[in-house]
């Protein structure tokens, strides 16, 4: 009966309106529970009526130039089948489809499910090395973008070489991107796939209602209790990549009488050791949210999650490292009493709170406003060798102890370094360093211990670099439609954040307490030793125990205001938009120790940094014919600078960064599309231009000059001003419905990313006064690390009406770049540590050891199958991924070490057949797999 009620609605009801006005509206529901589905893109093909259906599932076209005669309604919505229904519009007649059941697509249900799981679980690393933005495109049907969201992803492809800051990502309307780095952090929703499937996704700069937007695009993820259908499923998923296990629960009420609903997940992810050994996972997740429906024109919706999670890092690791111990090895872990402990733990716990206020004020505009509440804690923990004891000689304090290096990977532990000297290496020594690094080449928490318990104190420690963060922001978004042709979107938003940034003791390793000074600092002619070791001269040589502040403690304060608006012009050929963004932004930074190497400027208020952001974009997209488009989107932007890039050495005083400013931004992309049934074409081209960014690394140099001082090593501040960026190139994706059940498709991507000029570097360190200039860094040309530039994908999926599915895809990277030192590619390079030329310095050698090393492409072939089973109105399934099935080894990143600062060291080192100081890789994972199974009810 069902069947036929169905056969009936969609092709044999007749018409009958006395209206004189001509419209077509009807009422889209689930084919199987006939509930109301709303988010349904409903267009009338070949032309430009196109409208979602309301929350009822309501939709209607009307109005003077609505197309007459015979035409096709396409409905489209993800997890269901594809409608396309043919019509006929007759002039002053209203037509009512009434009921318009949708089937629910089981196969792209599965890939759904496929890909929101398998992105999380290639982006549970913040890590900048590993940065990815394959999250961002989860809500996308491109089929270019779907390639770079799962089989691009697992090499950490960046679309057009963009970082993960240009990429906004919203939850409700709320911007979640971090204001420390400009990032989002995953991992604060990591684990609710369930309730993340309603996604509103913005591709570069084009029109989105909530957000001006980002290079990257935008992704609103709603997150309403209303929003989700009535039902609940229970998944569990096995694997061998970040995590092993995951266990999934959620339901949704649907709305209950009296205007309520409600929504509820909880996961658990684990690992005792996933792919990489001693990577530790322990991740839960918990989701609730509720809403009030008082009437038509006011809602309100109260959202919360809490996602808690700890990670334990993977380490770099040189070729000598590789070729002893493998892909999958990490020197960050041990065994303790026969368990594996990493010393490398990431922690993050930040409860998120909201409240969301949806008012209609008519049937042409919508009001919704947003209030946001975060707090919590992200620590990063880190063994800590410099502990000592105070020795009083008279009055001078001197300080006694330190430990060695406890990483197994340390340069002096390894065979090359035994090998340094090639007119007399110690063969001996190689071959036992060579021999205990592959038995015991792991940390001993053993040996860390017993040196703490015969010292009697705490030589050794497990240090905790946190950031408690409290964050609170605010908007108002505004929706309007000013007539039949014309849109604006509007949005007013404040954000204030209070960041506390201090380094704690997890872990005394036995010991009784941990001497509170810089082991490691040197005294000089106008101050002590005594007071330059001081981690804080208000409380001078503290014993500090477990959970509380040492080595650093201040807090950053971040203010921003934002207004946005947008025009959108809808027409029957083309479509075009026009949009601005102003914003204010300040940031200081408030001392709480006072810094013995920076008495004068480290405890209280900063100064106070301010600026000004703009942004201005438009764009559109003219139809030649209902099937060829072409589109254009530009854009100008200047963007306020990321609070870590701010301050040149936060953690000891209030040093600012000479010279910051804005970035500037110039951007556009043109598109041709082709849309046709049954094959989907588009083509871009783009260009990016970004001038004076700033970055700030922090490492350990050797080779230095001009210092003024005997010793050519410090831990350095290295800060890059001025830095331009280019990135151009051209992404290609096509989809051909063969038949029914076989669909092909391909993707490709050819990128240019490169240094578009030569950037200023300066150093500061704790182990000099004055900041050392080194002036222009020659990166010109240089590529930006980051993933492969280009990538190419062909593959094929088959969809059996039967409800099982298999594709495959073969996908191949190149031009992956070695990430280069700016530091060798200074002045320094060529001076001696009297800060005079070198002698013997070679043109043709110095430009050798200066090329930026490019990766071996590589090819991964992916399979990906599944089988679902409708039983008695509930859903059955299973999906099973096979990723890099024939193991290919590749590099996804890695970085030069800036130890060798020089020609001169630099050129020694690489002569030997170990090098000491060799750049450090990231090895992509092997063969993997991932298999889920799923109940939906």
């Amino acid at each position: 009966m069902k069947s036929l009620f169905v056969f009936i609605n969609l092709g044999f009801i007749i018409f009958s309106s006395e209206a004189q006005e001509t419209s077509l509206k009807g009422k889209v529901v689930d084919a199987v529970t006939y509930e109301n589905i709303s988010g349904v893109k409903v267009s009338i093909e070949n032309s430009a009526y196109e409208i979602i259906t309301d929350a009822t599932g309501y939709f209607t076209f009307s109005g003077e130039d609505v197309p007459l005669g015979n035409q096709v309604l396409h409905f489209s919505k993800k997890s269901y089948v594809e409608l396309r229904l043919p019509v006929i519009i007759e002039e002053g007649t209203e037509k009512n489809l009434d009921l318009v059941p949708l089937q629910t697509d089981l196969n792209d249900e599965q890939l759904q499910i496929s890909t929101i799981s398998l992105s999380d679980d290639e982006l549970n690393d913040d890590e900048a090395s590993v940065d990815n933005i394959a999250g961002l495109l989860q809500a996308s049907r491109d089929v270019f973008l779907n390639a770079a969201a799962f089989d691009f992803s697992q090499t950490f492809f960046r679309p057009r070489g963009y970082d993960s800051e240009h990429g906004k990502v919203l939850i409700n309307g709320i911007e979640m991107n971090k204001i420390f780095t400009g990032r989002p952090q995953w991992s604060n929703w990591g684990g609710l796939n369930d309730v993340q499937r309603n996604q509103v996704f913005s591709m570069g700069l084009s029109p989105s209602e909530v957000s001006f937007g980002g290079l990257a695009g935008t992704t609103n993820i709603i997150m309403r209790a209303s929003q989700y259908s009535k039902g609940g499923r229970i998944s569990y998923a096995f694997a061998n990549r970040s995590y092993n296990g995951r266990v999934m629960g959620s339901y949704s009420s649907g709305e209950l009488p009296k205007g309520w609903a409600y929504s509820v997940s909880a996961s658990r992810r684990f690992a005792e050791e996933a792919y990489n050994d001693g990577s530790l996972y322990d991740a839960n997740a918990f989701y609730i949210a509720v809403e009030k429906k008082f009437n038509d024109t006011h809602s309100l919706n109260f959202t919360g999650f809490y996602t808690p999670n700890i990670r334990g890092k993977s380490s770099p690791n040189t070729q000598e490292v590789f070729d002893l111990k493998g892909r999958r090895y990490n020197a960050y872990w041990g065994y303790q009493n026969g368990e594996i402990r990493n010393s490398r733990i990431r922690e993050i716990k930040e409860p998120v709170l909201m409240l969301n206020h949806f008012w209609t004020v008519s049937d042409k505009t919508e009001v919704n406003n947003n209030l946001l509440f975060q707090f919590g804690k992200t620590g990063n923990s880190r063994i800590d060798y410099g502990g000592t004891r105070l020795v009083m000689l008279g009055d001078q304090e001197s300080f006694v102890g330190g430990g060695a290096n406890p990483d197994p990977t340390y340069y002096q532990k390894l065979p090359g370094y035994f090998l340094r000297f090639s007119d007399n290496p110690n063969y001996e020594a190689a071959f036992r360093a060579r021999d205990h690094f592959i038995e015991k080449g792991q940390l001993d928490w053993a040996k860390l211990y017993a040196a703490n318990k015969s010292a009697g104190y705490s030589i050794y420690a497990l240090g905790e670099d946190r950031n408690d963060d409290k964050l609170i922001s605010a908007n108002s978004i505004i929706s309007s439609d000013l007539n039949e042709n014309i849109s604006l979107n509007s949005k007013l938003s404040f954000t204030s954040l209070n960041s506390h940034n201090f380094a704690s003791v997890k872990d005394l390793l036995g010991g009784n307490g941990y001497l509170d000074v810089d082991f490691f600092a040197e005294g000089d002619a106008e101050t002590s030793l005594g007071d330059r070791a001081q981690s804080d001269l208000q409380n001078r040589n503290r014993i500090v125990g477990i959970n509380e502040p040492y080595k650093y403690n201040f807090e950053l304060k971040a203010n921003t205001a934002e207004a946005f608006a947008q025009l959108q012009f809808n027409y029957t050929e083309a479509d075009f938009y026009a949009g601005v963004n102003l914003s204010q932004t300040t940031y200081q930074r408030n001392g709480l120790f006072q810094n013995g190497n920076y008495p004068e400027n480290s405890l209280g208020e900063s100064e106070k940094l301010q600026f000004t952001g703009f942004g201005v974009k438009g764009g559109g997209t003219y139809r030649l014919t209902g099937r060829h488009l072409f589109s254009l989107n530009a854009a100008y932007l200047a963007k306020p600078p990321n609070l870590r890039n701010s301050f040149s050495n936060s953690r000891q005083n209030n040093e600012t960064v000479l010279g910051l400013d804005t970035e500037k931004i110039y951007t556009a992309d043109l598109s041709y599309r082709y849309q046709a049934p049954k094959l989907k074409v588009r083509l871009t081209g783009y260009f990016t231009q970004i001038n004076d960014a700033t970055e700030i690394s922090f490492y350990y140099a050797d080779g230095l000059s001009g210092l003024g001082r005997t010793s050519t090593t410090a831990f350095v501040q290295e800060i890059l001003t001025g830095i331009g960026k280019r990135h151009l190139g051209a992404e290609f994706g096509v989809e051909s419905q063969i038949t029914t059940t076989i669909k092909l498709k391909a993707a490709a991507a050819v990128g240019q990313y490169t240094y578009s000029n030569n950037p200023y570097l300066y150093l500061t360190s704790d182990d000099f006064e004055e900041a050392v200039h080194y002036g222009t860094s020659y990166l010109e040309n240089y590529r930006i690390a980051g993933g492969p530039q280009r990538a190419a994908q062909i593959g094929f999926e088959y969809r059996d009406p039967g409800f099982w599915w298999i594709g495959t895809t073969l996908n191949f990277f190149s031009h992956a770049f070695l990430d280069v030192s700016p530091l060798t590619r200074t002045a320094n390079f060529k001076l001696d540590t009297d800060a005079l030329p070198l002698l013997n310095y070679d043109e043709e050698i110095a430009r050798k050891l200066l090329e930026q090393e490019q990766f071996q492409e590589y090819f991964l072939m992916n399979i990906i199958g599944g089988k679902s089973w409708l039983v008695k109105g509930k859903y059955i399934g299973f999906f099973v991924s096979l990723n890099n099935i024939f193991d290919e080894l590749y590099k996804t990143g890695g970085f030069e070490q800036s130890r060798n600062a020089n020609y001169r060291t630099l050129k020694t080192d690489q002569e030997r057949e170990y090098p000491i100081f060799n750049p450090k890789y990231w090895y992509g994972t092997g063969a993997s797999y991932y298999a889920n199974f799923y109940v939906r009810f």
